[in-house]
């Protein structure tokens, strides 16, 4: 990364690059050409199921391997960056400091009580993390920012997506039908679905199905938990830098990864209104494509026997973390509104 790329290594990365944007096109357009309720599933899924696929059928050439994974570095790190000019200050100063807490803490104890509960099922510890992140923040993004410093195999990172995506999605659709029955008015049942479903996209399904007024608080408490995907990066790093140096190995260096202070920079820039809503979209649709782009490479890469190997309990601990999530914030957002 910090050494500038010769033109003869430009050309090595090619068919690489090639090989894994076609796919990350492919599932922007497959997403776009899927009837409406399949639309709900994020691009950034569909990358890696699409890349999985073909990764498995057709096999991998030694000469695309070096994009891929150049796929994984700068786009990735981009893309994380660009996510933050989707969130201002304000609309986080929306939620309340009571709210933000309830946030706060439904993502830290969750991101606690995964990794323990890992260990004690016997969940590899990388991919236990993974899921944590996924779990407690943002699903997919997480995931794949968590890995910058988790440094897990794409098997683990694939697994770790595949498990939050589909607890996220019970959650989208069980969600309206628990609230309906539920005593939550309108602004407790948004916070709700904000602090406890895992993608941005399956809160929004979640929250506006139960109205206008939850489906916008819903969004802004969801946008003010991906913000802590910002310390939850430096703050993993560092504790792994901290064991790595209590073990003797030599990556004991403490990381604060540049992407994460873009990702605070570009929050700002938001905050600051110099961006326009057009710039914004623009952006937003850019990080996703570079998310796809990664993620395209991670499931080309991905070997589905692997992947399989991992066995039933991590799966297991995504539900788990999905119901203590989901239990710990539906019971704090009724104390919210009393």
């Amino acid at each position: 990364m910090t050494e500038a790329l010769r033109p003869a290594s430009v050309v090595t990365l090619l068919p690489g690059l090639a090989a894994a944007g076609s796919v990350a096109a492919g599932a922007f357009a497959l997403r776009a050409l899927a009837p409406s309720y399949l639309q709900l599933m994020s691009p950034l899924l569909l990358a890696i199921v699409i890349g999985m696929l073909l990764g498995n059928l057709f096999g991998v050439a030694s000469a695309v391997r070096p994009g891929l994974a150049f796929s994984l570095r700068a786009p990735l790190r981009i893309g994380i960056a660009f996510l933050g000019l989707q969130i201002t200050f304000a609309q986080i100063a929306a939620v309340g400091l009571a709210g933000l807490a309830i946030i706060a803490f439904g993502t830290l104890s969750t991101f606690l009580v995964v990794v323990r509960v890992g260990a004690l099922l016997g969940v590899d510890a990388k991919l236990a993390r993974l899921i944590a992140a996924g779990t407690s923040i943002c699903g997919a993004s997480a995931i794949i920012a968590a890995n910058t410093v988790v440094r897990d195999q794409d098997e683990g990172v694939a697994y770790a997506l595949a498990t939050v995506t589909l607890f996220g999605t019970i959650c989208m659709f069980t969600y309206p039908l628990v609230g309906a029955l539920l005593p939550l008015n309108d602004l407790a049942y948004g916070l709700w679905v904000g602090a406890s479903i895992h993608e941005v996209a399956q809160v929004v399904a979640a929250a506006f199905a139960h109205g206008q007024v939850s489906g916008e608080f819903g969004t802004i408490a969801k946008l003010a938990r991906v913000l802590m995907l910002a310390p939850m990066i430096i703050g993993l790093g560092y504790l792994l830098s901290r064991r790595d140096a209590a073990s003797g190995r030599p990556s004991a260096a403490i990381p604060v990864p540049w992407f994460v202070l873009g990702f605070v920079a570009m929050i700002a820039v938001a905050s600051s209104g110099l961006a326009s809503s057009q710039v914004r979209q623009g952006v937003a649709l850019a990080a996703q494509c570079l998310l796809a782009l990664a993620l395209a490479a991670v499931g080309l890469e991905t070997n589905l026997r692997r992947v399989v190997a991992q066995g039933w309990r991590p799966l297991l601990l995504g539900g788990i973390g999905t119901l203590f999530i989901g239990g710990a914030t539906l019971a704090l957002s009724l104390a919210w509104q009393a």
